[in-house]
């Protein structure tokens, strides 16, 4: 027996919120279920496994390559002391690079080098795959 306010045999004048609820627990269910898949935290950069065959590297991960005053037309060059030549330094930082997923490089020139050298290290850095160059200058070298 259904509780009227009327009249018998008269309509009755009460809201059916059925059909309010039955939206209201619809759009529960979609929020519960939108809500974690929504993302948080930072991104990272997943390390990738060496390929196989593969010499494992030394620990040092920082390089620098420097740009030295030499007697001769053009300076000297070495990549974390190791001599190279300006022929072999780029296919040099290709085989340095090419299993790295960081790839970030630092240039050192001396104070009397033309700013064309450096600028070809870091054009040939670029060339070999290297993402970021960053310059390292003597007050910067004093002060770290």
């Amino acid at each position: 027996m259904a509780m009227t306010t009327g009249a018998p045999g008269e309509p009755s004048h009460d809201m059916n919120v059925t059909p309010l609820i039955d939206v209201l627990l619809t759009l529960l269910v979609i929020f519960m279920i939108i809500t974690p898949l929504t993302p948080k935290g930072e991104s990272a950069i997943i390390p990738q496994p060496p390929p196989p065959n593969q010499k494992p590297q030394t620990m040092n991960r920082t390089i620098v390559v420097q740009v030295l005053e030499s007697k001769g037309t053009q300076p000297l060059l070495k990549i974390n002391q190791e001599d190279v030549s300006w022929q072999g330094l780029e296919p040099r930082l290709v085989d340095i690079y090419k299993t790295r997923a960081e790839k970030v490089m630092f240039v050192k020139a001396d104070t009397d080098i033309p700013w064309s050298d450096v600028a070809q290290v870091i054009d040939m850095a670029h060339a070999a795959g290297v993402n970021k160059v960053g310059l390292i200058t003597a007050k910067i070298e004093q002060s770290g």
